[in-house]
């Protein structure tokens, strides 16, 4: 089975990219906004990753939780890494999870991990729906 974010199609759903990694619509969100940021290239662990690509990563990462933030109107967020099946890694593909978040948008603020881990109980985005997403996501990031 291919890699999902190794695949030609993820370039439609990323709104922020840099030399190594974009930042991509999440096809299941917790919550309005929920982000991936992932290598470009297949890459399963953090530990993978030279220091100058982490730098990069989280250089990345920071612009686009700067863009979510003002384009959800959020309160904070969310940054989280699961590496490996033991830790509630469901794609074999490092990924930082960029979850915007508001107060009050769930029942407890910690309640997101137990809904990132339930992953065929969350709602799932066409790929219609996550291209609208990033095309609304690049303008913003362009005018912003």
């Amino acid at each position: 089975m291919a890699c999902p974010f190794c695949v030609s199609t993820v370039a439609a759903i990323s709104f922020l990219e840099s030399d190594r990694f974009r930042a991509i619509v999440n096809v299941a969100p917790i919550l309005p906004g929920h982000a991936l940021v992932i290598p470009k290239r297949h890459v399963e662990s953090l530990l993978e990753l030279s220091d100058d690509e982490v730098a990069e990563m989280v250089r990345l990462s920071r612009r686009a939780v700067a863009l979510l933030t003002r384009f959800y109107a959020s309160d904070g967020f969310d940054w989280t890494i699961q590496e490996s099946e033991a830790a509630g890694q469901s794609v074999p593909h490092l990924h930082l999870h960029l979850i915007p978040r508001t107060r009050g948008d769930l029942p407890d603020p910690g309640d997101w991990y137990s809904r990132l881990i339930e992953l065929d109980e969350r709602p799932r985005l066409t790929q219609e729906e996550m291209e609208q997403l990033a095309v609304q996501l690049r303008s913003e990031a362009a005018h912003g």
